[in-house]
This record gives C-alpha cells, sequence and structure tokens, in this order.
C-alpha cells in the first residue's frame, strides 16, 4: 500500500499526479459496408464536421443557459436531480471535449468548478450538510477529473485529490470485507453509503460496469501507474461482466459472444435479460450495446492491449452490432422497452470505446454515422433528450452533456484533429 505524497492517508491510498488536461438498428448488410468504409466518401466528412461543430455549439449554449447563480445545473424534472453535485460534474465533462469553446462557455465552466470546490470543507474532505450524494461515484469521479480542467493551482489540486479520495471510499475492496470470490468485489456501484459487507450471505451492495467505468476514469485521470494492484482487482469484476470464457472448458458458444452485460452481482439490473442456462447450469445474460461499450473501454484502460483476446471479443462485439441509432443486441421480450431507455449514454460510450481503439482497429464510418443521427436528433433549443424515462434521460440536462460528448468523439475522429488528452 502507497500514500499520497500530498494529502496524507486515506482508505485507500495511492501515489498520484495530476494528469494533463430513437428507431432500430440499422442492417448488418449497411453496418459492414460502413465499417468497409463504403457510407460516405472523406470529402463529405468535412462538411459534416462542420455541421457537427454547430451541432455542438447549440448545444453548449443551451447547457450555459441553463446554469444557475451559485455555478450549479439542477434539474428541471427530478427532484431527486436537484442537488446540483449531481449534473455539473457531467455537463463540465462535456464542455472539455468542445473544441472551440466560446466566451460564456468557458465562463461556465470556470464558475461551475468553483461550485464543485465549494464542497471541500476546512478539513479536506467533502463536506457533509447531514444528507448523502445521491450517486457519490459518479459525482466524486467525474468532479476529480473537472477541477482541475481551469487551473492546478493548490486550491483546485486539493479539492481534485478530495473528490479523488471521496470515490475510493466507495469501491467495494478488502478493506471493506470484500473477497475477492464475491461477485461484485473490485468494482463500484449505486451505494449511497460507502459499501461495508456486514458478513457472510446476501448482501444490499452491488457493482456494475457503469459505476465502475467512471471510477476508472478517474484512476487515470489521477495518475495511478496502470502497475497498481487496484486495476488488477477492478478487472476482476470487469471480466465477470463479459460473455467469454476464462478457459476452454468453460466455454459455451451460445452465450460467448465477446460482448457484455451490466453486473454479474445484481441479476435484475441486466436490462437485456436472461439468455439462458448454459452447459454448467449458469444463469447468462445477454450481451447488448451500452454495457459492451462500458466493458470494452474498462478492458483497455485497465492496461490490456487492444489485441488482447479479451478486447477483441468486445471489439467484434461491438463492430457487428453497432447501431447509431438504438441500443443493440438480443433484449428479451419483456425488457424491450428498456432497449433504448439510455440511449444517450450507449451514444456517450460507444464513442468512447470506438476512438479508443483507434483508426489501426476500426474505420471512422461508425463517426459519420453517429454524428448524422445526433445532429438530426437535436431539438431547436440545442438539447437533446429521450422519449424514454427509465434512465432519466428525458432531462435535458442528463440527455444533452451526453450526446455533446459523444457528437464530439465524433467530431475528432471525422476530422482527424487530435483530441483533448482528457481522460
Amino acid at each position: 500500500m502507497t500514500s499520497d505524497s500530498r494529502t496524507g492517508p486515506a482508505s485507500e491510498q495511492f501515489v498520484t499526479r495530476r494528469s494533463s488536461l430513437v428507431t432500430r438498428h440499422s442492417s448488418l448488410v449497411i453496418l459492414l459496408a460502413c465499417f468497409a468504409g463504403g457510407c460516405r466518401e472523406p470529402q463529405g466528412d468535412k462538411e459534416l464536421v462542420a455541421r457537427t461543430d454547430r451541432s455542438l455549439a447549440r448545444g453548449a449554449r443551451f447547457l450555459v443557459s441553463k446554469q444557475l447563480p451559485d455555478g450549479a445545473w439542477r434539474s428541471e424534472v427530478y427532484g431527486g436531480l436537484k442537488d446540483g453535485a449531481t449534473l455539473t460534474p457531467p455537463i463540465l465533462k462535456a464542455f472539455a471535449y468542445l473544441p472551440n469553446p466560446d466566451t460564456e462557455t468557458r465562463a461556465a465552466l470556470r464558475k461551475g468548478v468553483s461550485y464543485l470546490m465549494s464542497w471541500i470543507g476546512a478539513d479536506g474532505r467533502i463536506r457533509s450538510d447531514g444528507s448523502e450524494l445521491p450517486f457519490p461515484v459518479y459525482t466524486a469521479a467525474l468532479a476529480s477529473m473537472v477541477v482541475d480542467m481551469e487551473s492546478q493551482d493548490p486550491a483546485h489540486e486539493r479539492a481534485r485529490s478530495a473528490w479523488f479520495h471521496h470515490l475510493l471510499q466507495y469501491r467495494l475492496s478488502g478493506s471493506l470485507g470484500w473477497k475477492p470470490e464475491d461477485s461484485a468485489f473490485g468494482g463500484w456501484g449505486y451505494a449511497v453509503h460507502v459499501p461495508k459487507k456486514a458478513g457472510p450471505g446476501e448482501s444490499p451492495y452491488e457493482s456494475n460496469l457503469s459505476a465502475t467505468i467512471f471510477g476508472i476514469g478517474a484512476l487515470r485521470h489521477a495518475g495511478v501507474a496502470l502497475d497498481d494492484p487496484i486495476y488488477r482487482e477492478v478487472r476482476s469484476f470487469v471480466a465477470r461482466c463479459q460473455n467469454f470464457p476464462e478457459e476452454g472448458k468453460d466455454a459455451d458458444p451460445r452465450f460467448d459472444d465477446g460482448g457484455f452485460f451490466f453486473t454479474s452481482s445484481d441479476p435484475a439490473r441486466n436490462k437485456a435479460g436472461i439468455a439462458g442456462t448454459d452447459r454448467l447450469e449458469r444463469v447468462r445474460y445477454n450481451s447488448y450495446g451500452s454495457a459492451t461499450a462500458d466493458g470494452l473501454r474498462a478492458l483497455i484502460r485497465c492496461g490490456l492491449a487492444p489485441d488482447h483476446p479479451r478486447v477483441e471479443a468486445a471489439r467484434r462485439w461491438l463492430e457487428t452490432h453497432f447501431s447509431a441509432t438504438s441500443n443493440p443486441g438480443r433484449f428479451t421480450e419483456d425488457r424491450e422497452v428498456l432497449r433504448d431507455a439510455t440511449y444517450y449514454y450507449y451514444c456517450w460510450s460507444v464513442g468512447h470505446a470506438l476512438t479508443a481503439l483507434g483508426a489501426q482497429k476500426t474505420s471512422a464510418n461508425w463517426a459519420r454515422a453517429l454524428a448524422e443521427s445526433l445532429v438530426r436528433q437535436q431539438s431547436s433549443n440545442g438539447a437533446w433528450a429521450n422519449a424514454y424515462t427509465d434512465a432519466k434521460e428525458d432531462d435535458p440536462l442528463v440527455a444533452t452533456p451526453l450526446a455533446v460528448a459523444a457528437l464530439a468523439h465524433c467530431r475528432w475522429t471525422l476530422s482527424g484533429e487530435r483530441p483533448p488528452s482528457f481522460k
């Protein structure tokens, strides 16, 4: 166990350093043509990049218009998203990807960062006003990444460290009583309280790929070296969520398609439902797009090479099932209504995932298809919103930052320009 040379001991300690800153999917024939390079001529990319830039600017203006005087963003739709700390970090993170933020956007960013810094108490910890953060993992992970976007002076560094160490308290680790054989061990979940394991038997706590990919992003942004044991522990949870056999004797080709499902520790949360029972009498779950994009990103960010069998299998699943208009995968009939509830989250994650693979592993045609789809779905006021409510994406302040970040990844791929070195 190591220590943070700047902030002292914490529940889990690491040597850290600051790093720089809705229709069904297309037919397989069209998809394969896109990945082969047949969707658009490169010349058309210039026009699409220009349209994308205009769309991003409109999205940014909408978000800036919704910032409140204290620098936070609060939902106008859901009472549970009015705390300020929940919506502010993802909106600031979306601003990080804009190619040419204007003066108003930069001012909004500074104001939002100041708001997140105001959460740091005199003791250098996240202050408590008697209530818990509704989504502590998402909030702390993103806040730890965005507070140093504006400056890396001591005050910003202190805030970054406070949010980062708050995040570490919520990982289902050995220090909280979790063991490697526990299905939730190693990851992060939705716990509002620190998820200590009380003893043997059932636990109210789970880990999931979505919370875990945010945790991994914060680790990488903090500069935690890839040889740190934490990545091995996190990866052990991620691997449990992939339909991929550890050994040949455990393989069942009916289910081992290389894709991912949401969690191995709370089956009801797997949106695509149960796929069946394999030859070893294990219940298996359907792979689907948003989970597979998260899983692929997690594998890469935890240090696996692009040619690792697990990464290759997840890449093949995404390329084969990719859709620009719907969250792909086979959903059971009773779960079909959940398919596109996380459509904008899917766009956000698949954009990150395919960008992370790089040009050598996939073509830019996914970016063309996704950019066209997102630009087309933008409202006249610059916002995006989902027709489905299950994941609260009907709230424009939830959907819009996801769409902006996804569209920005398309833009960087299409333009051939280097994206920001922002994790």
